[in-house]
């Protein structure tokens, strides 16, 4: 918005910490974040609300400079810590590229695929690691829980239905129109385009927001040109603060400053040098040999405990334990042999949809672009079994987990002295 656009001046008063240029980095900042994160920038928010916000997005993207969160609430103080914050939220986050996707003008028909793995069973570990013990005033009734499994299935599946006649409804428009655009890579029109061909008087709101992302565009391209030159600035910005003394300031410790010492033979300095690299690898190569002779060692006494211990299962029905585990390795296997797997094939983001017909020259598929040469496209049988590939492992972990349940709800069972358990 014009209003929070901060003047060329802003910058170089916040270079040497002007107290001056404190708001309008307040507002830069909670004009970019609320447009990041689906919301409307609105001037009549108090400053302190948008300060909050600010530092709750900042802290959720990862930034953890504990200077900029100990600023007053009243945006009096702090523009250089802003600069530094508005800059790593630049180089790290791709601000720019994200508000130009973000306000880039569909005219086309997309949906969104991912078939990138995530890491659910890492992050599920290191929440139940870091939870704290709740104590006996802080549990839920299970039926409470019951019910709010159930309420979101629901949602889940009114959601899912909605989609799925929106599909329908994007494929009978994707068809009807088949044949009518000029693009033959396309074929079709999208939702937008049979819009505007049933109101043409939208397509001045349609050419001022092409001619608004025309100027975003031509202004991103003038900006990486000259990115460079605002990094070199930038690099001054933190000279200024180890000056300073600002980037080595602790609370609790006072480091002295240690300089090294000058060289006075560089040549002397070298020989030491690669004396210390050959110890050091001599010293590598011991170690390896040692560690060598430890694992064979172990191997051969785990082999010599295996053979011991299969011929004790062999009288206790070891073949159908073996078959068990077999399996299991096997499904094992499979998941890590998928997840090792080249991520070339990965797909994610937004991507066009664009009708084929059925005959072998043409396959269904994804476009990501426009143009009347065939482009890289990925076909909706393609990520329909990629889809059904994980939700398979998926499955196969649910199942693995359910077991695991069942076995330690029987060992507590089996503790329980005059009581019946009944599933449901």
């Amino acid at each position: 918005p014009a209003r929070a656009r901060p003047a060329p001046d802003t910058l170089r008063r916040a270079r040497f910490d002007r107290p001056q240029a404190s708001l309008d980095f307040w507002r830069l900042l909670y004009a970019l974040l609320k447009q990041i994160h689906g919301g409307r920038w609105t001037e009549s928010d108090a400053i302190d609300n948008q300060i909050g916000f600010v530092k709750s997005a900042l802290w959720y993207h990862g930034y953890d400079r504990p200077e900029l969160y100990q600023l007053p609430a009243d945006g009096s103080a702090g523009s250089r810590e802003l600069l530094l914050a508005f800059s790593w939220l630049l180089h790290r986050l791709g601000l720019l590229e994200r508000l130009l996707a973000r306000n880039r003008v569909k005219t086309g028909d997309e949906t969104s695929v991912c078939t990138c793995e995530d890491d659910l069973p890492d992050i599920q570990k290191g929440t139940t690691e870091t939870m704290p013990e709740c104590g006996l005033e802080d549990r839920v009734d299970v039926r409470y829980l019951q019910w709010l499994n159930g309420r979101l299935r629901f949602q889940w599946q009114s959601l899912h239905a909605q989609h799925q006649e929106q599909c329908k409804l994007l494929h009978k428009i994707h068809l009807f129109t088949s044949g009518s655009h000029v693009d033959q890579v396309l074929g079709h029109f999208s939702v937008t385009e049979t819009d505007l061909v049933r109101q043409p008087e939208n397509y001045k709101q349609l050419l001022q927001l092409l001619e608004s992302e025309t100027m975003q565009l031509e202004a991103f391209l003038e900006w990486k040109q000259l990115e460079a030159v605002y990094w070199q600035w930038m690099e001054t910005v933190l000279d200024n603060m180890a000056e300073e003394g600002n980037m080595c300031k602790s609370q609790n410790t006072h480091v002295e400053k240690r300089r090294l010492p000058k060289l006075t033979s560089y040549c002397h300095w070298a020989d030491n040098l690669t004396g210390q690299i050959d110890r050091l690898s001599k010293d590598l190569m011991t170690l390896q040999d040692r560690l060598h002779n430890l694992v064979a060692h172990r191997k051969a006494a785990w082999c010599e405990k295996v053979k011991a211990r299969e011929e004790e299962l062999q009288k206790e029905g070891f073949p159908t334990t073996a078959r068990k585990i077999q399996e299991s390795v096997e499904l094992k296997l499979l998941d890590l042999t998928r997840l090792c797997a080249p991520k070339e094939n990965k797909m994610h983001g937004l991507c066009r949809l664009v009708l084929r017909s059925k005959h072998p020259a043409s396959k269904a598929g994804f476009g990501q672009c426009v143009s009347k040469e065939p482009v890289s496209a990925v076909s909706a049988t393609e990520v329909i079994r990629e889809l059904r590939m994980r939700e398979a492992s998926l499955q196969r972990e649910l199942e693995q987990l359910r077991e695991e349940c069942r076995h330690r709800l029987d060992a507590v069972a089996e503790g329980l002295d005059g009581v019946i358990c009944i599933s449901p």
